[in-house]
């Protein structure tokens, strides 16, 4: 017998993050009472370390907070879990060894989404931390699609992306979104197409300041919202069958 449909999120990076995310699964899910909304379980618990100091060698792993946090939502009784954190994809695998619930990847939900637009893009600009960009998952993502990736330069990074995202992470929505938006005309002015929007942090802080190229991004954590949202109308489907 199946597992009753209970999406985990494993979340707290950052609160505010979590909090857009859980909104997003709201929107995607249509529904016409309380009942027929997608139910959820959130591990909301910040205090898990930072994931681009871990990634930079000046702080301590996050992964066994991250760990215990995919055990509590096993716990919970999660038949799926996502994680509204790019950057922390990294321990992906870790975390998916560890977690009887499938863990649903936000790179596979954003291509998914990308796949499924009427016109492709043939350059996409990656709004995301040193960490994602390192890693490359987007990027070679792309590249298998025949779509070429604009990233930002150590420069970039260093003046707009990070104190932008920290930014956000303090409440200071307004400042991150100035500083995020100087980030995401540069990519456009190298001449990216589109934007992937590949921190958590960065949609909430572009909305703040009503940045006049929201129509030209893709956030990731919505693709993974409707993603679930599909799942849960699936199961539901299933149940009524």
């Amino acid at each position: 017998m199946a597992k009753p449909f209970l999406l985990g999120v494993l979340g707290g990076m950052g609160p505010l993050a979590t909090l857009d995310f859980q909104h997003k699964l709201l929107d995607a899910t249509a529904a016409q009472s309380d009942q027929q909304h997608l139910p959820s379980v959130v591990w909301n618990v910040p205090q898990i370390a930072d994931r681009q100091k871990a990634l930079a060698g000046t702080g301590p792993s996050p992964l066994p907070q991250l760990l215990h946090g995919i055990e509590k939502l096993n716990q919970a009784g999660a038949s799926h879990i996502v994680i509204p954190c790019n950057t922390a994809h990294h321990w992906y695998s870790q975390l998916s060894a560890a977690s009887d619930a499938p863990i649903l990847h936000i790179v596979d939900a954003t291509v998914e989404a990308l796949v499924q637009t009427a016109k492709k893009p043939q350059r996409v600009g990656i709004i995301a931390t040193k960490g994602t960009l390192d890693a490359g998952w987007f990027q070679q993502r792309l590249a298998g699609l025949g779509i070429e990736s604009i990233t930002p330069d150590e420069d970039e990074l260093a003046q707009w992306f990070v104190p932008g995202c920290y930014a956000v992470k303090r409440g200071q929505l307004a400042e991150g979104g100035e500083l995020l938006s100087l980030q995401a005309q540069a990519l456009l002015a190298r001449g990216a197409q589109q934007l992937i929007l590949a921190c958590t942090e960065v949609p909430p802080a572009l909305r703040a300041v009503d940045a006049p190229f929201l129509s030209l991004t893709y956030d990731p954590a919505q693709s993974l919202a409707e993603r679930c949202s599909r799942l849960w109308q699936d199961y539901r489907l299933t149940q009524l069958a």
